[in-house]
């Protein structure tokens, strides 16, 4: 392994000797996974109990933000591991060892309800966290969201499609980001977590899910995170049973006593508001494989695109959006050498 695999492995075995039945003579540190950073898990195992540590190089990732949400979020009872010790300045940290079943594994038509259930329980908690006195979370403000939607244009069109945008696309696509925008920006503020969907939750039989990967976390709109679980990049369902938990999800926010529009303006927040996200995952995605070698990604861009095509075509002003990308866009991807013909016929309807 590398210097800092080293490095993070004399650390844990310090930071280990704290705890009862540690075996200092007999303990392991393997690798977990990584992630869409820099960030990389390892699991601790010694004497049947097990820890994750995490190795994010200070120059490339600030723990910062990951400490302070965590206690942040600790504090109102969502279930985030728990920080057993960490070094900031050599960017290593000590972490509660929530498994490895990931709620994507365990979604399907028999489960999701209960799941989704339990989810979205975890996420009214979660909305209901406000920054400790004297401090406050980072806003979701338009400049965010302008860099966000921006990556759809440079990485995904420009980058991997090499589609270079005339006049007139540039203004319709601007119209397009303008328009999600402005319905980010009319809804209340709520603490975000950013990424909350089937990878970033775990799944513990009988406990709320565990909830990781907030270091990221906002002040934003509050249909942010519901977009983000229920029209999750990594898996989808029917449309009806979409609708039908946005719908129980606001009068839930209705009881525990937020203003909330009717179930029409609501819904429309949502969709919009999952436009705006899918803009800025498909870029990531496309970001990924080109900056990072990282192409696992790109399998997830037909079913996201799906979802972008579909809030298009079923919002007025976005119409000639929707027809552009199915006109333009799509016939890119299927002669692009990333794209499988069958994967598109698959997830997009035309």
């Amino acid at each position: 392994m590398d210097q800092r695999y080293g490095q993070l492995k004399d650390w844990v075995g310090q930071a280990l000797l704290a705890f009862d039945g540690f075996d200092a003579n007999n303990w392991q540190l393997l690798p977990v996974s990584g992630d869409a950073s820099f960030r990389r898990y390892f699991r601790a195992n010694s004497g049947g109990k097990s820890w994750i540590a995490v190795d994010a190089p200070p120059d490339k990732e600030d723990s910062r933000p990951f400490v302070s949400m965590a206690d942040a979020l600790e504090s109102v009872g969502v279930s985030v591991p728990h920080i057993h010790q960490h070094d900031l300045q050599q960017g290593f940290m000590l972490l509660e060892d929530f498994g490895d079943d990931l709620y994507l594994a365990k979604l399907n038509e028999t489960t999701v309800n209960e799941l989704y259930s339990d989810a979205l329980e975890t996420l009214l908690v979660i909305q209901s966290c406000r920054p400790a006195a004297g401090s406050a979370f980072p806003l979701y403000d338009r400049t965010l969201l302008e860099r966000e939607v921006a990556l759809f244009s440079e990485w995904f069109l420009q980058k991997l499609l090499g589609i270079e945008l005339d006049e007139d696309e540039l203004q319709m696509v601007g119209f397009l980001f303008n328009y999600v925008i402005d319905s980010a920006l009319e809804q209340p503020l709520v603490f975000v977590h950013r990424d909350f969907h089937s990878r970033n939750l775990m799944y513990r039989p009988g406990q709320a899910p565990g909830v990781i990967d907030f270091q990221d976390a906002v002040e934003g709109p509050v249909t942010y995170d519901l977009a983000s679980i229920l029209r999750d990049c990594y898996v989808s369902w029917p449309d009806e049973q979409v609708y039908g938990w946005v719908e129980e999800y606001r009068l839930k926010l209705i009881e525990r006593g937020s203003v909330m529009p009717d179930a029409v303006h609501f819904r429309r927040w949502f969709d919009l508001m999952g436009a705006q996200r899918h803009l800025k995952a498909i870029g990531i995605f496309a970001r990924l494989n080109i900056r990072d070698g990282k192409s696992g990604y790109l399998a997830d861009i037909p079913r996201t695109m799906n979802y972008l095509i579909s809030v298009a075509a079923k919002t007025e002003e976005l119409k000639p959006v929707a027809g552009w990308l199915v006109q333009k866009v799509l016939p890119c991807m299927r002669k692009s050498q990333y794209f499988e013909a069958d994967v598109l016929d698959d997830w997009i309807v035309e």
